[in-house]
């Protein structure tokens, strides 16, 4: 009977004392809080890359099922700093994206090549493909559409 009312406890104890925090090396920095990520603390001031595409959509219109296709999205560090592109995911396996891996210094450009292949694909195609990055915000999204025929 001792054990089943002792149980509970050995439960929550270890949740009560996860939500209270430590005061130790667990503390939140002001590093932490001014990280332009975060809601609060942001300073306008500090250096940032800035993601800027001439656009982010493109239709590549009527397509044969199994052709490849390929769109080249064009962008530009309109921010201070170096900006690093850190991966692409695509919404599909049909899409992949290649992207720069070097740095991008402000003002300089590059372009993400997103290619498609509409093997086994029918009807209208929408794909996204997100851009991972340094810039704030952190993920851009580009997106393709397609009207593949069989």
């Amino acid at each position: 009977m001792r054990l089943r009312l002792f149980l509970p406890l050995l439960v929550l104890f270890p949740l009560a004392v996860a939500c209270h925090g430590s005061s130790g090396d667990d503390a939140i920095g002001v590093d932490l809080i001014r990280n332009p990520n975060s809601a609060s603390g942001y300073d306008a001031s500090t250096a940032m890359p800035v993601l800027t595409f001439d656009g982010n959509m493109h239709d590549f219109g009527r397509l044969t099922s199994g052709e490849v296709i390929s769109y080249s999205f064009h962008f530009r560090n309109t921010g201070n700093a170096d900006l690093v592109i850190s991966s692409c995911s695509a919404s599909c396996g049909c899409t992949v994206a290649d992207f720069p891996r070097n740095r991008i210094a402000p003002g300089d450009d590059g372009y993400i090549v997103v290619t498609f292949n509409s093997k086994g694909k029918s009807g209208q195609q929408y794909q996204e493909v997100n851009v991972f990055s340094n810039a704030q915000p952190s993920r851009t999204q580009l997106k393709i559409t397609a009207q593949v025929n069989g």
